[in-house]
């Protein structure tokens, strides 16, 4: 309830966090009443809560892009059989939306384009535990400690920037470097998107609490330009508006991809640093799903190689081992780290939530 209480706070804040959300193809059914909020009695994605499989059509809610899900989707319903009714909006909101509805959510899957909101919709039971032959398919680090999600694709945290506007000794060895009086107004941010968020939950794992809200401020001291998502980011730095963004790795490779040649390019933050957080999108099963094996038959299959294939076609790092790295970067192993556990950052998503809000930045 207090987590609940806490996304409901600041659901205004976050109406499009994510920034990867679509329209919405079907409407979630709301639920009012004391029971409303309550998470559902968890119980393992191999048997239905209800004694009798359904036969309807599954129901996700993806925080991703329709884009980038869509083919997918149809192509797993082409080969399975297995209808599939999509809800495409902001990863919070979907995530606040799951709590409202409780037990009576006409979710049966939920794919988040960050670890800390799934995270805490497994922290509070409302997710059914994982299948060990889904959780076995991709690295360790990027599935839940405990079997509730698993990771499906990756993203690195980057700094881009203008080849023209800034110089190669310029471009800042840590995070910490933004606050410093040079960057003023060069540097663009989209404080309430999900991404954004994600990176404050492990900078608060990784920094602290204090730390972190030091750096927010100082960002803000430096009047950044804020805006709503990682793409206009980096399109006003290709355009030579806006000198540099954070923003997450494939945004500019699409950009590369739609107009060849670009003034622009990604620069990685150095090893521990957390400005280069890579982050998992993650799936999960409701544990109110009436259709737990068919969901758990979606999850399988995007972590098939025909679907990593795709993701990486899309520019984000396939999980799966041996299907390869986005054009131009280096491989997932090789990327900066920093060491934390993802599925904590559920933990501090309340905290990151409130900082973000409080350091002038939105």
């Amino acid at each position: 309830m207090r987590r609940l209480t806490a996304l409901v706070a600041v659901i205004a804040l976050l109406a499009a966090c994510g920034g990867d959300g679509g329209s919405t193809t079907t409407a979630a059914t709301e639920t009012t009443g004391a029971d409303a909020t309550a998470p559902p009695e968890t119980t393992a994605a191999t048997e239905t809560t209800t004694g009798e499989a359904s036969t309807g059509p599954l129901t996700l809610y993806s925080g991703r892009n329709e884009n980038f899900v869509q083919p997918v989707v149809d192509a797993f319903t082409e080969e399975t059989g297995i209808e599939v009714e999509v809800r495409y909006a902001g990863t919070g909101e979907l995530a606040t939306t799951i709590m409202t509805e409780g037990d009576a959510s006409p979710a049966d899957v939920f794919w988040a384009q960050d670890p800390a909101f799934i995270g805490g919709l497994a922290k509070a039971g409302y997710l059914a535990e994982l299948p060990e032959d889904i959780l076995s398919l991709v690295p360790e680090r990027f599935a839940d400690a405990d079997g509730r999600w698993v990771g499906i694709t990756a993203r690195a945290r980057v700094f881009v920037y203008n080849t023209e506007l800034v110089a190669s000794d310029e471009l800042p060895a840590d995070i910490w470097e933004l606050t410093d009086p040079k960057w003023h107004g060069r540097l663009g941010v989209a404080p309430t998107n999900g991404s954004f968020v994600a990176f404050v939950t492990g900078m608060i794992l990784s920094e602290g609490e204090e730390r972190t809200r030091e750096w927010l401020e100082g960002l803000a001291a430096n009047e950044p330009q804020i805006f709503d998502g990682n793409g206009p980011i980096v399109d006003a730095v290709v355009a030579g508006d806006l000198d540099a963004g954070l923003v997450n790795h494939y945004y500019l490779l699409q950009r590369i991809a739609e107009l060849g040649e670009v003034p622009a390019a990604n620069h990685f933050f150095s090893d521990g640093d957390p400005g280069g957080l890579v982050m998992a999108t993650g799936a999960g099963i409701l544990a109110s799903s009436d259709q737990p094996e068919e969901s758990a038959e979606l999850i399988r299959y995007l972590l098939t190689e025909e679907s990593q294939r795709h993701f990486l076609g899309l520019f984000e790092y396939p999980l799966v081992e041996g299907i390869g790295t986005p054009e131009g970067q280096l491989p997932l192993d090789e990327l900066p780290t920093l060491d934390i556990s993802l599925t904590d950052t559920a933990d501090t998503l309340d905290p990151a939530l409130a900082l973000i809000a409080e350091s002038g930045l939105s």
